[in-house]
Parts: C-alpha cells; structure tokens; sequence
C-alpha cells in the first residue's frame, strides 16, 4: 500500500493524495530523480512573471495566461520560427518588384557562365 494514499484506499503506484508534495518527494528514490524547486520563477515575454514548482529554477515562455489570446480574447500574431517576419519580408520585395523563383535563378546562372566564357577566352 502507497504511504501517501487515503486510509481505505489500496493504492500501489507512485500517487501521493494526502501529503503537500514537498512531503512526497522526501519518499522518492534518491539520487534518481532532478531537483525540484517550490518556487521557479516564470516570466513571459509580455513581462508577466509568476511562481510555480518546476525542476527548473527559471523559465521563459513566449505565452501565458494573461497574454494568451484563449484568455484575452484577442487576436495575437504568435511569430514561431519567424514565420510572421519572413512572410512579411517576403511580401514586402514582391511590392518592391524584386523577382524571385527558377526562372530568375536560372537566367541568373545564365549570365554568369557567359561572362565567365567571354573571360576565359580572352
């Protein structure tokens, strides 16, 4: 029977129900298992901080519930792998009339091997 588990409950996993978990992690195997700390503190790129128990001491998160647009109910643009900018840079050289693609490479490559042939036979 777990140590941790309810009189009356026959439990034999890992599960701790009665004690606060600082209690619980004293019943752990030593030497197995990261440090846990109570109090790691996260902070968002909002510049929302708050505490919670990690095995980490800090941690930095792009989203959380006070910026999160599932809580806020509002449309945020959540730029993951730079996505949001390259489209926008991309965007922004079409409006330019700078040509991009195959064909442009290829006509490109073109030039450049005449004019290294015209150097070439000089």
């Amino acid at each position: 029977m777990n140590a941790c588990a309810p009189a009356g409950v026959a439990n034999d996993g890992p599960l701790c129900y009665s004690r606060p978990v600082s209690e619980c992690i004293n019943l752990m195997k030593p030497g197995i298992h990261p440090t846990y700390h109570a109090k790691a503190k996260v902070s968002c790129a909002c510049g929302n901080t708050f505490t919670t128990g990690s095995t980490e001491e800090e941690i930095s998160v792009e989203l959380c519930s006070k910026c999160h647009p599932f809580y806020t109910g509002k449309q945020k643009l959540v730029d993951t792998g730079r996505r949001v900018e390259k489209f926008r840079a991309k965007k922004a050289s079409a409006e330019k009339g700078a040509k991009t693609g195959k064909k442009v490479k290829r006509e490109k490559r073109a030039t450049q091997k005449a004019v290294k042939a015209k150097k070439s036979e000089k």
